[in-house]
């Protein structure tokens, strides 16, 4: 398959979910009786870690980085988040393959299982992204959202340290004391949790979250989600992020791009990605507006919804509709019209003005 002898060489980011993401592919690859490796590369994305991912400048940060060893020749393919990946210049570079998307939509997470709408007024909710924070306040303008950054195991650590370590200090004094609050002992209590519990444990407080916000589709491939208390957020609401929770995979144009685009493309995902993806680009949302697309197949159509929202929750301009699944991509260029018309465009632009403003004043 490779357009050279030896192992396909597989470009990814280093970090567990990202390699678990290659790992998916490269095994739908060797299924093709041909030897893939992995190989690391850090992008900026990764390099700059304090930074809101807005800020990192406009989609790609994660992505370029790994594009660039395919465009030079050190790999063959490069494997990527879809979400991650900018609607334009790819330069000589396609998107080969769309595997099988995992679930697209986003979740909720809390120390408690408590559901969304029985957070307290005033509850502090993480997320990094723009739309997140848009559609979780057009909801709920009551709630404070915050900041967070960090891989998958990061930012639940962050969610789970001030209450695991609380905890652990009630049963701590209560021991002292010969009080039976508790029928296990600290220790007992301490090799019941998780590993990802236990780190908690050691980690410093900066904000004190009540809940967070993560996509559905990285604890599903990290395995992280079983044992913690989550709820999916309706996709029709929360649109998620064009894209999210599929992957794909670049490579040179040509032949070998085929190749590959045989032996893992998945016809259903391409098509939902495609009509997520014409919608985005159209409007120009990048990273810098919030907005969600979120595509369907159902039958001969493709159910389509879609939220562009201010930065504060408060104006959006949103629709919903049924595209015929054999023009898609075209009717999908047409919704996107027909939202900019309606003021989308107008919101993204003030998300734009505004995100160059904060950039300004840094």
């Amino acid at each position: 398959m490779s357009t050279h002898e030896g192992a396909i060489r597989l470009a990814t980011r280093g970090s567990d979910l990202a390699r678990r993401q290659a790992a998916g592919v490269q095994e739908h690859l060797e299924s093709r009786r041909r030897s893939v490796e992995l190989v690391e590369v850090e992008t900026r994305g990764d390099k700059i870690r304090d930074e809101l991912i807005h800020r990192l400048g406009k989609t790609g940060a994660f992505v370029r980085a790994l594009d660039e060893e395919v465009l030079d020749g050190d790999c063959d393919l490069a494997v990527h988040s879809m979400k991650d990946v900018p609607t334009e210049g790819m330069d000589d570079l396609v998107v080969a393959g769309v595997p099988e998307r995992a679930t697209p939509g986003d979740v909720l997470v809390t120390p408690d299982g408590t559901d969304f709408d029985e957070l307290p007024d005033g509850a502090t909710v993480g997320t990094s992204s723009l739309r997140r924070k848009a559609e979780i306040l057009a909801t709920r303008p009551d709630l404070d959202v915050e900041p967070l950054r960090g891989n998958v195991d990061t930012r639940i650590e962050k969610l789970l340290a001030p209450h695991r370590q609380r905890e652990h200090e009630e049963r701590m004094e209560a021991d002292e004391e010969d009080d039976d609050e508790f029928e296990r002992t600290p220790q007992e209590w301490f090799d019941d949790l998780r590993e990802i519990e236990r780190r908690s444990l050691e980690r410093e407080v900066d904000t004190e979250y009540d809940a967070i916000v993560l996509a559905a589709a990285g604890l599903e491939r990290t395995g992280i989600g079983r044992g913690l208390d989550i709820q999916e957020l309706p996709p029709e609401t929360f649109v998620p992020a064009p894209g999210q929770g599929a992957l794909a995979v670049t490579a040179p144009d040509g032949r070998f791009a085929e190749t590959v685009n045989e032996a893992i493309d998945h016809p259903r995902t391409r098509v939902e990605t495609t009509v997520e993806r014409v919608v985005l680009e159209e409007l120009g949302g990048g990273c810098v507006a919030p907005m969600g697309a979120y595509a369907v197949v159902q039958g001969e159509y493709v159910h389509t919804v879609v939220r562009v929202l201010s930065e504060d929750g408060t104006e959006e301009v949103s629709t919903t509709r049924d595209l015929p699944i054999e023009s898609h991509p075209e009717a999908a260029s047409d919704l996107a019209a027909d939202l900019a018309e309606q003021g989308a465009a107008e919101l993204i632009e003030q998300a734009r003005g505004t995100d160059g403003e904060a950039k300004r004043a840094e």
